[in-house]
């Protein structure tokens, strides 16, 4: 059965476009059908960071408003055979659609796409309500701070209240050296207190800002770097395999690497629980 996955968030800037763009083509180099939907109507990114900006002809609204058909909107990537992107409008906002148009337009993709990847907007107004209307899954983006933990939340309680599921955990830009002091909190302490599966973490790399800022996304290059090997362990996790969702800490390079856990869990944020 074909997937419709919201990638979504409680707070602005955690880095779900990057992670959208990352696993749509991790997953269309395993020889999935992938389409990737920015639902993000206002700030609208997900084509630069692809480098598909140029190519912008048609949008979501254009589909919409019936001047266009869905396959004349989708902008292939020529990089990645089997992978497209429906980019959202330059002009309308995101009153000018309901939730059941979106529904309807998403359901017409998941019939030629094996994944369709929904980028959300931030926060959990219209342009939320937009973005989740079709999904029958969801992945919760957060960084490992108070704020971002407590707003990814928020969101995990509204898509319970949908019946999306399932709901799982991704923890950005992990930083292992200030793990080890004790002053941010370890995958292991998010995950406990958002009480969802987590299905990865990623570790904080300069890399995939170079990347971004190229529209090249990381997955697409030869380097293995800790943030490469994370985005293809959680595709080949959606994928259905099984891989080890843990990440070794290399404390002495301040990075992620792929081997089982060695992070003790601490117990020095409970203490924020009174805040969730």
């Amino acid at each position: 059965m074909n997937r419709i996955i919201v990638i979504t968030s409680g707070k602005g800037g955690v880095g779900k476009t990057t992670i959208t763009a990352n696993l749509g083509i991790a997953l269309a180099k395993m020889g999935y059908q992938v389409a990737l939907v920015d639902a993000d109507f206002e700030l609208r990114n997900l084509d630069l960071l692809l480098g598909l900006e140029k190519r912008v002809i048609y949008s979501l609204f254009d589909v919409l408003a019936q001047e266009c058909r869905l396959e004349q909107a989708l902008i292939k990537d020529k990089r990645q055979p089997g992978l497209v992107l429906l980019p959202a409008g330059k002009k309308r906002n995101k009153e000018s659609v309901t939730p059941e148009q979106i529904k309807s337009l998403l359901n017409d993709l998941a019939q030629k796409y094996q994944y369709v990847l929904i980028d959300s907007p931030a926060g959990i107004d219209t342009g939320f309500q937009n973005a989740i209307a079709a999904a029958t899954e969801a992945l919760v983006v957060t960084t490992p701070e108070i704020s971002a933990v407590r707003d990814a939340n928020r969101v995990i309680s509204l898509l319970e209240a949908e019946k999306i599921k399932p709901i799982q955990l991704i923890i950005n830009r992990v930083r292992p050296r200030m793990v080890r002091d004790l002053n941010m909190m370890s995958p292991e302490d998010v995950q406990e207190l958002l009480a969802i599966p987590l299905i990865g973490s990623i570790c904080e790399d300069e890399r995939v800002i170079v990347s971004t800022n190229h529209g090249d996304p990381l997955v697409l290059g030869k380097n293995k770097s800790p943030a490469v090997v994370a985005f293809n362990q959680i595709a080949h996790s959606l994928g259905g395999e099984k891989v080890n969702k843990s990440l070794d800490v290399d404390l002495s390079n301040d990075r992620i690497l792929d081997r089982g856990s060695t992070i003790d869990p601490t117990t020095d944020f409970i203490s924020l629980y009174p805040y969730f």
